[in-house]
């Protein structure tokens, strides 16, 4: 994990306004957030930007969801080794988690204060 930026979060979430408001309540905390909007563009950053602490990752998005993006996140040996936590809404949200191999995941609408706790827990 050495390779990880010890303060960035990368943010995958399509909705605007939540994405905003958990940006801003993570970087009040003092951390870096990176934002993407899908799995397409978060794939993007993972390739060009440095690597997250953590990632915070919504499963139900357009373009790629977030299921589609942790498979392509798990086949990359660079990438595979950061952690996720799965933010959603969907009804079977902890089987869907597991399936995916995500072991932490926050039901939607998400505490704020709940997601930087978990953030911390991989700073």
């Amino acid at each position: 994990m050495s390779d990880l930026s010890p303060r960035v979060v990368l943010l995958v979430e399509d909705d605007g306004d939540l994405r905003e408001v958990m940006e801003e309540a993570l970087r009040m905390k003092g951390l870096e957030v990176a934002t993407a909007a899908n799995g397409v563009e978060a794939l993007q950053y993972l390739r060009e930007g440095p690597l997250p602490a953590v990632i915070l990752l919504d499963l139900m998005m357009p373009v790629m969801d977030g299921e589609t993006f942790r498979k392509l996140q798990r086949e990359a040996p660079q990438w595979a080794q950061i952690p996720v936590c799965v933010l959603s809404a969907d009804r079977d949200l902890a089987k869907r988690a597991k399936e995916m191999g995500i072991d932490i995941f926050l039901s939607k609408p998400v505490n704020l204060d709940d997601v930087v706790s978990i953030v911390n827990q991989f700073l």
